[in-house]
């Protein structure tokens, strides 16, 4: 595995991790938004990641190398999670229905907030493996000189 192959899929995974902490945020903003564009309130959003595919050839080469396989992580999509929206006794409320009851959004602020501490640890250690490859490879050039 080449210096700048580790660095590629660091990247991937820093552009990963970065998403995922701007969907967080998202539902965070969101968390009491009880009417979209589409009538109902807002539902949380979730990042679905998945390994890159490599060649069989590749993958084979690898193995037979002793090399790690692996080529990054990319993200394939957005999903909603269809969880049930939370029903709130707040009968002042625009949009609540005949009995008082409004439907707030299916977000949980503590899930959130670990999910952003997952996020940003994942990325500091993206960065930490970034730095470290690029301190050996300045390393191999001060051992050349």
């Amino acid at each position: 595995m080449g210096m700048f192959h580790s660095i590629n899929i660091n990247a991937s995974g820093l552009t990963a991790e970065r998403l995922r902490m701007d969907i967080i945020s998202k539902n965070i903003a969101n968390a009491n938004t009880t009417r979209t564009s589409s009538g109902t309130p807002y539902r949380r959003q979730v990042p679905v990641f998945k390994q890159v595919d490599a060649s069989f050839s590749q993958v084979l080469s690898q193995v037979k190398n002793g090399e790690p396989v692996g080529n990054g992580v990319e993200v394939i999509g957005i999903k909603e999670d269809k969880s049930p929206f939370k029903k709130v006794y707040n009968p002042g409320h625009p949009d609540a229905d005949k009995e008082g009851y409004v439907q707030m959004p299916n977000v949980d602020i503590v899930t959130e907030m670990v999910n952003m501490i997952s996020a940003t640890r994942s990325y500091e250690a993206n960065v930490t493996a970034m730095n470290s490859t690029k301190s050996m490879a300045m390393k191999a050039l001060e051992i050349g000189r």
